[in-house]
C-alpha cells in the first residue's frame, strides 16, 4: 500500500490523548511548516493560526467546547485556526505583494497589475461571503496539518465544536480583526482509548466517485 495511503488508514479522529507525551520541538515544526506551506485563494493565506500550550487558557477553552473537552485539555498541542475577519483592507493586499516582493525579488511597482487583480477579486464578494471565504481557507491548512501529523505518526483531531466568540475572547482575537474558525489538536493516543483499533469506516469508491 502506498506510504500516504496506510498513514491515513492509521489515522483517526483521537478520543482520549496520552497527557504524559508531548510532541517534540522538531515535530512540531514540521506540522508548522505544512500549515505553512498550505495552499489557499491567490496564495493569500487569509488567517493566523494559534498554537496553545498553557493548561491554564486550554481549560478555559475546554469549558466553551461542545465535545472533546477532555481532548483539548490533555492532548500535546492545540491549533486554533482563525480567519482575518473583513480580509481585503489596503494593508492586507500590500502585506501579501510586499511578501511576493521581497521574496522573489520583484520590485513593487512590477506588481501594481497583480494588486488591481487580487483587490477586484476579493471585493468581488460582499463583507459576510468574505468572511466565510477565508474561513474556509483555513480548512486546506487543517488538512494539511492532519496529514503531516499522520506521516509522523501523531495523532490528531479536527474539532468544530466550540464557541467561536468564547474562543475570540480568551485568546484576544476580536482585537486582533481576528475569529476562530476550527481547531486541530495533535498528540499520542492513550491506551484506553477505545476507538484506536477500530477498522475505519469510509464509503466504497462506486459510492464516491462519480466520473464523467
Amino acid at each position: 500500500m502506498n506510504t500516504f495511503i496506510s498513514d491515513l488508514n492509521w489515522r483517526y479522529a483521537t478520543k482520549k490523548y496520552d497527557a504524559s507525551r508531548k510532541v517534540s520541538g522538531q515535530d512540531l515544526e514540521i506540522l508548522k511548516q505544512a500549515i505553512r506551506f498550505s495552499p489557499s485563494s491567490l496564495g493569500l493565506q487569509p488567517y493566523k493560526v494559534v498554537i496553545i500550550e498553557d493548561q491554564a487558557v486550554r481549560e478555559q477553552l475546554a469549558e466553551v467546547s461542545f465535545a472533546n473537552k477532555d481532548s483539548i485539555k490533555n492532548a500535546s498541542h492545540v491549533f486554533v485556526f482563525a480567519n482575518i475577519v473583513d480580509f481585503g483592507k489596503q494593508e492586507d493586499i500590500s502585506e501579501f505583494l510586499e511578501n511576493i516582493s521581497k521574496t522573489r525579488g520583484i520590485p513593487m511597482e512590477n506588481l501594481e497589475e497583480m494588486r488591481a487583480k487580487v483587490t477586484s477579486s476579493v471585493h468581488a464578494k460582499e463583507t459576510e461571503a468574505r468572511n466565510t471565504w477565508t474561513s474556509k481557507q483555513t480548512y486546506i491548512a487543517l488538512a494539511n496539518l492532519l496529514n503531516a501529523a499522520a506521516s509522523l505518526k501523531i495523532d490528531a483531531t479536527p474539532m468544530e465544536g466550540f464557541q467561536p466568540e468564547k474562543y475570540d475572547e480568551i485568546l484576544g482575537l476580536t482585537q486582533k480583526g481576528l475569529s476562530a474558525s476550527v481547531i486541530g489538536v495533535v498528540g499520542y493516543r492513550h491506551e484506553e482509548d477505545k476507538f484506536k483499533d477500530l477498522k475505519k469506516v469510509r464509503k466504497p469508491e462506486n459510492e464516491l466517485f462519480i466520473t464523467l
